[in-house]
């Protein structure tokens, strides 16, 4: 519901100007956007960024979806980067901005002459972000990247699987949206910081770099033992039964619970006995000692198998949550949207846009209760008379004039 949301206005007075496409800069800016920065999106005049045509839209010639979900609270301008007068207008608003960011494909943004050096020469006091594929230095800098080339590179893949299995591409877009929120933080350490300095800063991720930071707990496991992760292991060793994903009743594709007894906390297993009708074997040494429990893993598995399949997903994972034993089980997106508590808090909007209403996740961060509040995504140009009067002091008559010209 919407009065489970606000605007927080954390980032009031902040304008960043936005020249990235797809996911991984839109999820910084959509974030920076939600915390209340005025976001103005920079986009072709001729049909915006490629995200408003990817896939369909709320009805025949409307936006995408995915441009609606990754775009919420934006403004948009249209510029044309062909034009020397349409560069000449992003060097005039880069003067105005706090933060730039861009993630075009290597070189593009300096062959345009909005590279760091120039808009730093401009605004010594602009956060300047760029998002990449690969690192400066890497071998693959000049290499396209999408996400699922981030998260093969990056180590995703080679941990996520079943063990013998070949690599799987993890279902979140951790490679852009993830990358895009390690970019959000960095530019709102950057504006902390300028606070003090008055100075700008240049900021730069490559989408590869960023899942070597979500693959942590791989590299732990590496320097423990000195080999590579081997999928299926959990990234520490073997699990400690049950620690694993078991299949509940009607039997559908997603109706199954991950049950986890942690190899320190011998009280899960206990519990989970109980649950089961098993408590002889709450206190047996040859069940409680999580290394005996390792030798009897096909047997636990088969137990909890027989127990989990009399139950539905949703009542399984209540009765063992009741219970103090950790479980979750298998929701996909449907579930998520049936699911009326999220609405109620807020964590699940409505974004009402001019071609069609879309229900979409927030920020999840709640501010005083509440979690920031979605505005729909701006349509192609939508501000740009807003924009440039406010921003630039340009009026009516001079946007016109611009369009006339093919500008804008």
């Amino acid at each position: 519901m919407d009065e489970a949301a606000v605007a927080p206005n954390c980032l009031q007075g902040v304008r960043v100007l936005d020249l990235s496409q797809f996911e991984a800069g839109p999820t910084c800016t959509e974030v920076l956007a939600q915390l209340g920065a005025e976001v103005v999106k920079v986009e072709n005049p001729k049909g915006g960024e490629p995200g408003r045509i990817l896939g369909t839209g709320p009805k025949p010639g409307a936006d995408a979806y995915y441009f609606m979900i990754y775009n919420a609270n934006k403004k948009s301008v249209t510029v044309n980067l062909k034009s020397p007068r349409g560069l000449a207008l992003v060097r005039e608003m880069a003067a105005k901005a706090d933060v730039f960011i861009e993630n075009m494909a290597p070189g593009t943004i300096e062959k345009l002459g909005l590279g760091w050096d120039e808009l730093h020469r401009i605004n010594p006091r602009l956060i300047y972000a760029q998002v990449k594929g690969f690192g400066d230095g890497s071998p693959y800098e000049h290499s396209l990247a999408f996400d699922m080339i981030a998260q093969a590179a990056g180590g995703n893949m080679a941990i996520t699987g079943e063990a013998g299995r070949r690599p799987v591409r993890p279902g979140p877009t951790l490679g852009d949206t993830g990358t895009g929120m390690l970019m959000a933080i960095s530019i709102l350490a950057a504006l902390y910081q300028r606070v003090t300095t008055g100075k700008g800063r240049r900021l730069q991720v490559a989408m590869q770099d960023a899942q070597l930071n979500y693959t942590r707990g791989a590299f732990v496991n590496h320097a423990r033992t000195g080999k590579p992760v081997v999928r299926g292991g959990g990234g520490f060793g073997p699990p400690v039964p049950p620690s694993d994903i078991f299949p509940c009743k009607p039997g559908g594709p997603n109706d199954w619970i991950y049950v986890f007894n942690s190899h320190n906390n011998p009280e899960h297993w206990r519990r989970m006995v109980k649950v089961m009708g098993r408590p002889e074997l709450a206190d047996d040494p040859d069940y409680v000692d999580r290394n005996k429990r390792l030798e009897h893993a096909d047997e636990i598995n088969a137990m909890v198998t027989a127990w989990t399949q009399l139950h539905t997903k949703h009542d399984a994972m209540k009765i063992l949550g009741d219970a103090g034993i950790p479980a979750g089980a298998v929701f996909d997106t449907g579930d998520l949207l049936a699911e009326p508590s999220f609405e109620s808090r807020g964590i699940i909007q409505r974004q009402h846009h001019p071609n069609g209403e879309l229900r979409m996740p927030t920020f999840p961060v709640r501010f005083d209760g509440k979690p920031p509040k979605i505005a729909p995504a701006p349509l192609l140009g939508q501000h740009t008379t807003e924009v440039f009067g406010s921003w630039l002091g340009l009026d009516e008559k001079d946007v016109q004039g611009l369009k006339d010209d093919g500008v804008i």
